[in-house]
């Protein structure tokens, strides 16, 4: 075993040790407490474990018998994990909409009336700073103040702000918590969305689902924990990309991964069995292969052989679960409708909102939308009229639908991209069309139920839209207030890799009090 190899084993013995403690202690896989092997393990404390006394040998055929065991048991039949939860949980769950591309703030729901005088004049310096430009406007010598061309209106007795472009969302806006203060300090697309999907611009870090899934398990022992579900929008554009590697779990057990759901074929790939394969043949070989891993994992202790185990397990059980979770036949009509004419489009946005709430009445835990198409550097006018029109009515039904079934209150739904645009347009201003560039020092999201606040707006900008006048929410300060709906302490929810602890938030993160009931 090489310096590198022998660093990885140990870094994942140090993070199943707890569970080889639970196994010489004859502890209960089923009961968990504040002083459990489990709190042990997210809370990151635990007494420290000398491996320079005990040989190689000794330590992996101890592994075998104590960490192996437990380990596998542990991924076979997931538990909430206690030691990371300070607070009770508000919400059971996350529906996460994510924008991809970075939705124009000033355009949606960040009204600035008073810039209709100001079009086409340059943006004061005073007001710009010393903000990191991207390859795309760092080189225009004039920087046009660009008021939106949409109109605004106030609606529910909230009277938040909503642009025109989104008219059935605006009948929701009771139920929304507007955050008009997010800020990144990424500018480009790849760092911002991998910053606020995983607390770090860098790859390399489990995503918030590999987290939740981690943290909390799984309440449907037939799905995963985390599911992903891909759009594209109708003005998407071929250089839109999205790595696998947003929903992978990095270092943490790969059966924390979120599972892609496909739109065409099966949902899942490789669900169905192959010609000439029945069930009872495939249950077979299951138990054939389950067999040989297990006596390669006693002999190794390696827990990403237990990992497998449990997700060919798991796959077994989707053959069944998710087929029934992707037949519609017994939705009425009405409630396809709702969602709009896409509903019934395989892999639209629409069809992935209905089914995103069939996965939450099954306790999934994290369902994440990535609805391609909002990088509106040009045309913006014309393509994000096109985008609002894919996600208004389905965004609006998802929140309506979770709110008729009793499934709000414990459900989280968070929409938004990884920043938001600029003020100034980027190329020419003209008379009717223009674009944004990437702005990361503000831009707005909104949540619903799940222990937040509904009809508020929290945060301001200045009056360009292009700072932030009070109440800012950082990235890690969001994904703290995230974990906390769900009961976690996002300071307690760690992984040590490397001989380190890991957290979402890495070092930073404060919960947003005002954003919670």
């Amino acid at each position: 075993m090489d310096n590198r190899d022998q660093h990885h084993f140990e870094s994942r013995r140090d993070n199943y040790e707890t569970m080889n403690k639970r196994s010489t202690r004859g502890t209960s896989m089923a009961t968990h407490s504040a002083a459990s092997p489990c709190h042990d393990r997210c809370s990151g404390t635990g007494p420290p474990f000398n491996h320079l006394a005990i040989p190689r040998r000794e330590f992996l055929g101890a592994a075998a018998t104590g960490v192996g065991t437990a380990a596998l048991m542990s991924l076979l039949n997931p538990q909430l994990c206690d030691g990371a939860s300070r607070v009770p949980p508000r919400a059971k769950r996350i529906v996460y909409l994510f924008m991809h591309g970075g939705p124009s703030q000033m355009d949606l729901f960040d009204d600035k009336p008073t810039l209709g005088a100001l079009r086409g004049t340059e943006l004061p310096a005073s007001v710009r700073g010393n903000q990191r430009l991207t390859g795309m406007t760092s080189k225009q010598t004039t920087f046009p103040v660009t008021p939106s061309a949409f109109r605004f209106a106030r609606h529910g007795e909230s009277g938040a702000s909503v642009s025109e472009l989104l008219p059935k969302l605006a009948k929701m806006v009771d139920e929304l918590c507007f955050i008009k203060s997010v800020n990144t300090e990424a500018i480009n697309h790849d760092p911002a969305v991998t910053y606020l999907q995983t607390g770090h611009q860098q790859p390399g870090r489990p995503s918030l689902g590999a987290w939740l899934s981690y943290g909390l398990g799984s309440e449907n022992a037939n799905l995963p924990a985390f599911v992903v579900l891909l759009s594209r929008g109708s003005a998407a554009r071929p250089d839109d990309p999205l790595h696998t590697r947003l929903w992978g779990s990095a270092f943490l057990p790969s059966n924390h991964q979120g599972v892609s759901f496909r739109s065409t074929g099966d949902p899942v790939l490789y669900l169905s069995n192959p010609p000439g394969i029945d069930a009872a043949s495939r249950r077979r070989m299951l138990d054939s292969l389950s067999e040989l891993n297990q006596a390669r994992f006693e002999t190794t202790g390696d827990p990403e052989i237990a990992t497998r185990i449990a997700q060919f397990e798991l796959a077994h059980r989707m053959q069944t679960a998710v087929p029934e979770l992707t037949d519609l036949q017994d939705e009425t009509e009405h409630a396809i409708d709702s969602y709009g004419p896409d509903a019934r489009t395989p892999g639209s946005f629409a069809a992935n909102c209905l089914l995103a709430r069939r996965m939450l009445e099954r306790d999934v835990r994290f369902v994440q939308l990535y609805h391609r198409g909002w990088d509106q550097h040009y045309n913006l006018p014309s393509d994000l009229r096109l985008q609002c029109r894919d996600v208004d009515q389905p965004c609006a039904a998802l929140i309506r639908d979770l709110r008729q079934r009793g499934l709000l209150d414990d459900t989280l739904v968070v929409w938004g991209g990884e920043f938001g645009r600029t003020i100034y347009s980027q190329g020419k201003l003209e008379s009717n069309n223009y674009g944004r560039d990437h702005h990361g020092r503000c831009f707005t999201m909104w949540l619903a139920g799940g222990g937040i606040k509904p009809g508020i707006t929290f945060g301001a900008t200045d009056d360009f839209s292009y700072n932030i006048a009070h109440d800012p929410v950082h990235v890690h300060d969001l994904n703290a207030t995230i974990l906390h709906c769900l009961g976690i302490d996002h300071q307690r929810l760690t992984y040590k890799f490397k001989g380190r602890q890991y957290r979402l938030t890495d070092v930073h993160g404060q919960v947003v009090a005002g954003l919670l009931l």
